[in-house]
């Protein structure tokens, strides 16, 4: 990314003084280098770039544009540009670049392509028929097998003849008996060093790991991430190998999830553009509803605290340790929400696990609770709030973390049980719910303090 920027500025000056002389400041840097320098420039100006290219490169670099950006230059280029440019790319990609246009000039794009590549129509109409986030729409049919009576001099041969075809993936390939039913797989360096005169049905590994074509790409991940693996076969029911699944679509995966998490714990619904791609209204639409919620959330402390009025009133020095409390809670159970998220995400915690989560959040929520609790009741002792607001202090720190440990962690819990996203039990929600069960603790124990005969002076350091 950082050498794309760099090299930016001059590949625009070039495309402007020099056009014939793009194709040679190209020639040594990465296709993926080259997309990014090539980005800040408008559509006009990209599709000149890459007209002035190689047409092997230019098809690398289109390939490695954002989807979004694909379709935008698609009628710039023109059909036949462009349908030329994804016959070239990886089925998975082409698949891509096809989910992202509109149903109508698809159809037209397309319907060309079962012209220009009728292979490579083939491959997209097969990986089209699989839900983009699934198994399926992450494959890439591009798949190395041979058969169990094959030699292993044979599969070496068929190895090479793959490579030569451009196959992506030549780590391994699959083993498919009579019914070509997969059941095994050899890696590439099994394959070189075992005897060219070896049968593949003697030698071969059958521990295959694979996944259905309908799993979803987060549990894909996991799986990737559990086994260690660099390509993971896609088979269905019947044992039919339909296509293979490669680190780098992994690692978008991995990404995507990531970013949509973080958006959505920060209140905001997933945004697929980047930052300065997206509309001003699109913003608006993904952050104003909950805002709205949240402040409407919001009321509830204001309510609690209206309830409690003649207590504050009475003794106004309680509304001082109300922020420090307020935040106490707020990060106590944001931390709780992070972990059990990302355990989540990682398949280390399940939801049949709640007990077991709920027994640790609640000590952990104990000790840090007491722990904060001494420190906050010696700021109030020490700042002449008198030893009984220092004790309601100390006791409503104690079970404001307590409790924000256990809202923080039983919230994304429950959400996974009702099959939602965790992460929509973002940091704000947890805050201000456990904001409005502090207030409530707090206050609720001042009132019972203050109903007794001498409390009153006692809170006020009588």
């Amino acid at each position: 990314m950082e050498l794309g920027r760099l090299i930016g500025p001059d590949l625009e000056e070039l495309l402007k003084s020099n056009p014939a002389g793009v194709a040679e400041l190209l020639d040594e840097l990465h296709p993926q280098d080259i997309a990014d320098g090539l980005a800040t420039l408008d559509d006009e100006g990209l599709a000149q770039a890459l007209k002035t290219m190689p047409f092997e490169l230019a098809a690398q670099v289109f390939e490695r544009l954002e989807e979004e950006r694909q379709v935008e230059l698609a009628p710039v280029l023109g059909i036949e540009s462009t349908v030329r440019m994804v016959s070239e790319m990886d089925a998975d990609d082409a698949t891509d670049f096809f989910d992202h246009l509109p149903a109508e000039k698809a159809q037209r794009f397309f319907s060309r392509l079962k012209t220009v590549d009728p292979d490579a129509a083939r491959d997209v109409q097969e990986l089209g028929r699989w839900p983009e986030t699934s198994a399926g729409g992450l494959m890439t049919n591009q798949v190395v097998v041979v058969s169990e009576q094959t030699t292993v001099e044979q599969a070496l041969s068929t190895l090479r003849a793959k490579a030569a075809e451009g196959v992506e993936v030549l780590q391994a390939l699959y083993v498919l008996d009579q019914d070509e039913d997969v059941t095994g797989f050899m890696t590439l360096r099994k394959v070189l060093m075992t005897p060219a005169t070896a049968i593949v049905r003697d030698v071969m590994e059958r521990n295959l790991v694979s996944v259905p074509p309908e799993m979803d790409q987060e549990e894909v991940a996991r799986v990737f991430a559990r086994y260690d693996m660099h390509a993971l076969p896609v088979v269905d029911e019947n044992q039919k190998l339909l296509g293979l699944i490669t680190s780098d679509d992994v690692i978008d995966v991995f990404e995507e999830e990531a970013e949509e998490d973080a958006q959505r714990m920060g209140a905001i619904d997933p945004i697929d553009e980047s930052y300065f791609s997206a509309s001003f209204w699109t913003y608006l639409q993904k952050r104003a509803p909950w805002l709205l919620i949240l402040f409407v959330g919001g009321f509830f402390t204001t309510t609690a605290m209206s309830a409690f009025e003649p207590v504050l009133g009475a003794v106004t020095q309680l509304a001082v340790y109300l922020p420090l409390l307020i935040s106490a809670g707020g990060n106590s159970g944001s931390q709780s929400s992070t972990l059990i998220i990302r355990g989540l995400a990682v398949g280390e915690i399940q939801s049949r696990d709640w007990w077991r989560v709920l027994g640790r959040e609640f000590l952990q929520g104990l000790t840090l609770g007491f722990l904060l609790a001494v420190i906050g009741s010696a700021r109030a002792y020490f700042g002449d709030a008198g030893s009984g607001l220092a004790a309601l202090v100390g006791i409503t720190i104690l079970c404001i973390v307590t409790m924000g440990c256990v809202v923080g962690s039983m919230m994304p819990l429950l959400l996974h049980r009702l099959g939602l996203d965790p992460a929509t039990s973002s940091t704000p929600f947890i805050a201000s719910l456990v904001d409005v069960l502090g207030i409530i603790v707090y206050l609720g124990l001042a009132q019972f303090l203050l109903s007794g005969f001498h409390q009153f002076s006692l809170l006020n350091g009588g």
